[in-house]
């Protein structure tokens, strides 16, 4: 993130997690490198991919890529792009009656149960909890 004077400082990678609007998107701005301005907008435009993908578009190791990554952004991308992928099950949470199962395959888990705890570690309910109504 930029300061007031310009400076970028990193971004604490407790602070992903917990802040909503840290994204693929709001990095783009501060991102000086070509490669990962477009590792970005493949992450935030299409559907979910691993970093081993993503390396390969801009021609990269996987390795690599992370390194770079992480120092340019202070973030590790493998955390990007779970937030990524757990934001998009909420949205498809609340707008669709797609089954959970069916979600978790469609933003990228292999398991159900893997994308069930990621998703309560990230928003504290179950996917279950979270697509129910608010008690009035």
């Amino acid at each position: 993130m930029r300061s007031k004077d310009g400076i970028i400082a990193p971004i604490n990678e407790k602070h992903l997690v917990q802040c909503p609007v840290v994204s693929a998107a709001s990095l783009i701005a501060m991102v000086r490198e070509s490669r990962l301005r477009r590792v970005l907008q493949r992450i935030e435009s299409g559907p979910p991919q691993a970093v081993r993908e993503l390396a390969r578009g801009v021609r990269l190791s996987p390795a690599h890529l992370q390194r770079l990554f992480k120092r340019e952004t202070g973030v590790h991308i493998s955390d990007l792009l779970v937030e990524n992928r757990l934001r998009n099950a909420a949205q498809l949470l609340s707008t669709t009656d797609m089954e959970i199962k069916e979600i978790a395959y469609k933003v990228g888990y292999q398991h159900h149960s893997s994308f069930v705890r990621a998703f309560q570690r990230r928003f504290h309910q179950s996917p279950k909890q979270y697509r129910l109504p608010p008690a009035a």
